[in-house]
């Protein structure tokens, strides 16, 4: 909500008329990132007249400072809730930067490539206010994720996976 959303913007701002239609994830109670995405979406179409894009809704993994075990649950319902979205959607890329709905969408589709039934590439922004230690979905998609991208050297001495392109956003 707000700060991931102006962040994942930002980034698709200079992607090319090809990624289309872009598919967005929100959690059910996010109310402020649907504006910001609409307002987007439409300065978009000035530009690109074919722009196409759906929003999607799930229900959200974690609150703030909920407790790990209520977490534990409430995000596997998030996946259970994602699976069939993901496999309804079959994307070629998932790009997401760190808010915990895009823990249960890109591990419902990190199983659909286990299944064979569609590989996704899935690409990890860590937010650019993360510089030494990663987010909490940092930390378990850097396991799943394709391409995990910090924005901080520090981090990328940290997680040897991690590719480092300096400040994108």
């Amino acid at each position: 909500t707000g700060g991931h959303t102006t962040e994942i913007l930002r980034l698709l701002s200079c992607l090319s008329e090809s990624y289309s239609p872009r598919h967005y994830v929100l959690a059910d109670s996010d109310k402020m990132s649907e504006a910001k995405i609409r307002s987007f979406e439409q300065k978009r179409a000035e530009t690109f007249s074919k722009s196409q894009f759906s929003l999607d809704r799930i229900p959200r993994s974690r609150e703030v400072r909920q407790s790990w075990i209520s977490s534990a649950v409430t995000t596997l319902y998030s996946i259970l809730y994602s699976l069939p979205l993901t496999y309804k959607r079959k994307p070629d890329l998932i790009l997401c930067n760190g808010p915990g709905t895009c823990v249960p969408v890109c591990l419902s589709a990190f199983l659909l490539g286990l299944l064979r039934i569609k590989k996704t590439i899935i690409v990890y922004v860590e937010s650019i206010c993360r510089v030494e230690t990663l987010s909490l979905s940092g930390k378990i998609l850097y396991y799943f994720s394709d391409y995990f991208i910090v924005q901080w050297p520090d981090l990328k001495k940290k997680y040897p996976k991690s590719v480092y392109l300096g400040r994108i956003v």
